[in-house]
């Protein structure tokens, strides 16, 4: 017999492991060529307007997907060899020689493998479809996704199975070329011995977890983040993975070796279930450590993405909330823009002029507005009675009441809107002329210069800035290529001041006042005017320094990207469900079968069906659910803490994330109650 023909009755005869293996190649493969196709679709490609960004993205996220694809059908091959451990003793005792054992499993990883390829190519294939009429819903395009096998996916899916053949076979020649021929016959019969717990360390493991999750939970203002945040984000992350390994590792032993000592211990089943667990406790603190922090880490990522999704269609209205807006610096160019819009298939359905006071801050502009690095130089000074007409106009209510010398700072991106105490803070600005900001912008002037101007054609003002507003009234200045440049400052005062300044600066300018002219437009289908975007781009910016701000610009962007991260995440957190689904399918096999010898002794012993599920059900309780609460405890945490809280005003978030993490409980709940009937059926098995 030869050794292909000797591999392909292997398969026959070992047709329950490897159709386990074979399953869980086909998974992998399929979804990485779904994912692969999606990328390559030129129905897709077609449709985005960033379609270099949106591969690139793919291919990082590809590059993850086949990290995590080559770790599960290793960790499957480890498994398959270890179960097999000694049928290959036995073949090695009548002769044959490792390098014919090896290539003898080749033979059978190739097959398998040929058939998980074209099997997982055509399910592929169609989940693609599917997947990409998914992608497009997400960034509201209407567009027909066809059944598609690009060549290019192919081609990337033919070099996945390279290299997952590459590392089984690596890995198979690693368990097998290191270990002695006993050892091949007595791989599973090594039982765990139980571990020896300390109250010391058990006290340390609720210390570190506690008080990582105090500080956690104590939120970003708080003196731990506020004055120590590099200390306390160290010590979180050391007490997180080490408590959470200790509380694994010694205080569920310690509790269990407690709760042994009380009389209620030997009531019922107790007895079973936890002596049991008190042998393996040793072999599953690793595993029960990666559930635990991998829970947290993907709740985290899903709950994450969801949200930057959510607020991505309300966050790009609010950051430009005017599908057109543009300084007016010439008659020939409103005319040149409005004959532009008329032309296209973008209806004008309202439009506005606006009139705003250039200034420049003369005290420090943090005083006013957050982030200062991310504002346009100069400050603009609106009115209140024009800024509350802008305002009724959209529908919002964001309406201001001032008066003297009270003034609102529009701090667009602020995590919470921010009431200043007392009568406010002091903010002096220094209203121009065209004459003095010519002077103040030109090279080579002399201090003693500058200063004159200043005094002749400029006029100071100090407003009691007493609210920080996080509101957008011209939106960031955009750029078709570059996206979001730079957002202009701008700050509402009362009336009376604004008119009195208005009328200085006049009085005093050689020509034109300081006063800037915007025009806004509302466009029918003002998300679809990338085109029409670049087009008045070209012609507003004729002229250096002139605003412009198209909400057009960065619309498909942010929700191109947006909708992408999530797409990217979801198939993460599906092959990331899978792995961890197979890391304790594989173990629990692995376990029950090593049980079959007690579970036949209670058998004999009188345990009828009823009792020993009930020991199976409860044992298995403790191994899955110890490692969850902390895991949703600590991203619930996180999550509240970090991100809900600074996004309060969309209040369906919070609905969102528990509903994320009550799925993930679901699924999780549907593990555990498969593996349970898996474990009782091997451990049960008579052959």
């Amino acid at each position: 017999m030869t050794l292909l023909e000797l591999s392909l009755k292997n398969v026959r005869r070992n047709l329950g492991l490897y159709t386990i293996y074979g399953i869980s190649m086909v998974i992998g493969i399929m979804i990485f060529f779904s994912f692969s196709s999606v990328m390559y679709n030129p129905d897709i490609l077609d449709a985005l307007e960033n379609a270099q960004n949106f591969q690139t993205g793919f291919l990082i996220g590809s590059s993850v997907i086949v990290l995590f694809v080559v770790l599960f059908i290793l960790y499957a091959n480890s498994f398959f060899i270890r179960q097999r451990k000694k049928e290959l003793g036995m073949y090695m005792l009548y002769g044959m020689k490792e390098r014919h054992l090896l290539l003898m499993l080749l033979y059978e990883t190739l097959a398998l493998g040929a058939a998980a390829l074209l099997a997982g190519g055509l399910l592929g294939g169609l989940l693609s479809k599917i997947f990409g009429a998914l992608l497009m819903n997400l960034m509201k395009y209407d567009q027909a996704i066809s059944l598609d096998y690009p060549v290019q996916a192919i081609i990337a899916t033919l070099a996945v199975f390279v290299v997952l053949i590459a590392a089984a076979a690596i890995q198979s020649y690693l368990l097998i070329a290191r270990v002695q021929l006993v050892d091949l016959f007595r791989a599973k019969e090594i039982t765990e011995k139980p571990i020896r717990t300390s109250a010391v360390l058990a006290v340390l493991a609720v210390l570190l977890l506690g008080t990582s999750l105090f500080i956690v939970g104590s939120g970003k203002q708080s003196a731990f983040w506020s004055d120590h945040a590099g200390a306390s984000l160290i010590y979180c992350s050391i007490g997180i993975v080490a408590g959470t390994y200790l509380f694994f590792r010694q205080f569920a032993g310690w509790l269990l070796q407690q709760w042994s000592r009380s009389k209620r211990y030997y009531g019922g089943n107790t007895t079973l279930w936890t002596s049991s667990i008190r042998f393996q406790i040793r072999g599953n603190t690793l595993n029960l450590t990666f559930i635990s922090l991998f829970s947290t880490m993907l709740i985290l990522l899903m709950c994450f993405v969801s949200i930057n999704y959510s607020v991505q269609f309300e966050a790009v209205g609010r950051n430009l909330p005017n599908d057109l807006a543009y300084e007016s610096k010439s008659a020939a160019v409103d005319s040149e823009v409005k004959k532009a819009i008329e032309a296209s298939d973008h209806g004008i359905l309202t439009s506005r002029t606006l009139e705003l006071l250039r200034s420049e801050p003369v005290t420090d502009p943090a005083i006013a507005f957050e982030n200062p690095e991310y504002y346009a130089p100069g400050v603009l000074l609106v009115s209140a009675a024009d800024y509350n007409a802008v305002v009724a106009a959209r529908g919002d209510k964001q309406q201001v009441s001032l008066s003297g010398d009270e003034a609102v700072s529009l701090s667009q991106g602020m995590d919470f809107p921010e009431a200043l105490p007392g009568s406010g803070a002091a903010f002096q600005v220094r209203v121009l002329s065209d004459g003095a900001s010519k002077s103040h912008e030109s090279n080579g002037s002399n201090a003693s210069t500058k200063e004159s101007k200043a005094s002749n054609e400029s006029h100071a003002a100090t407003f009691k800035v007493v609210e920080k507003k996080d509101y957008a009234l011209l939106g960031w200045s955009t750029d078709p290529v570059t996206s979001m440049v730079k957002k202009p400052a701008v700050l509402v005062i009362a009336d009376g001041e604004y008119d009195r300044l208005s009328q200085e600066s006049q009085a005093s300018a050689s020509n034109s006042a300081s006063i800037s002219t915007f025009r806004i437009y509302n466009l029918a289908d003002a998300a679809n005017a990338e085109a029409l975007s670049r087009e008045l781009h070209a012609i507003v910016t004729g002229q250096s320094d002139t605003y412009y701000s198209s909400f057009a610009d960065v619309y498909s962007r942010q929700i191109e990207g947006s909708s992408l991260l999530l797409f990217s995440s979801a198939f993460l957190a599906l092959i990331a469900l899978f792995s961890l689904a197979s890391v304790i399918y594989f173990k629990q096999l692995r376990e029950a079968t090593e049980a079959r010898r007690q579970y036949a002794i209670l058998r004999k012993l009188g345990v009828g069906r009823r009792e020993m599920m009930s020991v199976i059900r409860k044992q298995l309780l403790f191994v899955f659910a110890l490692p969850l609460l902390p895991g949703l405890l600590s991203s619930w945490l996180i999550i509240k803490t970090y991100i809900l809280d600074s996004v309060q005003d969309f209040p369906n978030l919070k609905g969102m994330v528990w509903g994320i993490m009550a799925l993930y409980f679901l699924i999780y709940a549907g593990f555990y109650l498969v593996s349970t009937n898996i474990y009782y059926r091997i451990a049960n098995r008579t052959a």
